[in-house]
């Protein structure tokens, strides 16, 4: 009885020290992902810079981004663990189970199709390792090793879908690796920053198929 009674204390201990290190690490790569936005350096789902995309919408493509949201659904539920790890209630385990099953998501599908195709370093390779390789494979092994795993009902599962089918149809790093803009359609490092300028001096894209610039004087 000893033994049983004094062990609570230290999984508990381990539970809030392993989450609490999984927060520390999505909220260091968010640091550098937000610095990075605003000083025109890559971004760690899809390699691209923001230099020609206006300072008002890099954050919005940057927060529509899977990746990202999932590692925010993380956070919070890594922080609610940490604050209180006995925590529970219906809205509590929709949280639980889309944090789960977004950064698993998030993990196995930039390590299959993503990562062969962008090439990172620097600060942003530093940042999608938190991202797509750190904050996925402990939050799982956390939640196996130290739970807490409630019994989830189909109404937990229902509404838990929720939010993958009602977010935004925005470019998705995670979901489809290309781009907008010049070289629309085509994957990431396809484009080089050589062949956007060219694109912008130009006038026309030559990643792309050519299109007739033929005016149509029907309607002139």
């Amino acid at each position: 009885m000893t033994t049983a009674t004094s062990a609570r204390p230290t999984s508990v201990a381990a539970l809030r020290w392993a989450h609490a290190a999984i927060a520390l690490v999505i909220l260091g790569a968010l640091v550098i992902q937000l610095t990075l936005l605003f000083t025109g350096g890559a971004d760690a789902n899809s390699g691209q810079t923001g230099e020609a995309v206006s300072i008002g919408v890099r954050p919005w493509r940057l927060f529509s981004y899977f990746t990202i949201e999932s590692n925010l659904i993380v956070l919070a539920a890594c922080v609610a663990l940490v604050l209180r790890p006995d925590r529970d209630g219906h809205v509590w385990k929709v949280a639980r189970l889309d944090s789960l099953l977004g950064i698993v998501i998030t993990g196995l599908v930039f390590a299959i199709v993503l990562a062969p195709q962008v090439h990172l370093t620097g600060a942003t390779m530093v940042a999608t390792i938190g991202f797509h390789y750190v904050s996925p494979w402990p939050t799982l092994l956390a939640w196996l090793v130290f739970g807490p795993r409630p019994r989830m009902t189909w109404r937990t599962v229902a509404a838990a879908f929720i939010w993958p089918s009602e977010r935004p149809r925005a470019q998705d790093a995670t979901a489809s690796p290309v781009l907008t803009g010049c070289g629309a359609g085509h994957p990431v490092g396809a484009v080089t920053q050589a062949t956007t300028h060219s694109c912008q001096q130009s006038g026309r894209c030559p990643a792309q198929p050519h299109k007739s610039n033929r005016i149509d004087r029907s309607t002139t």
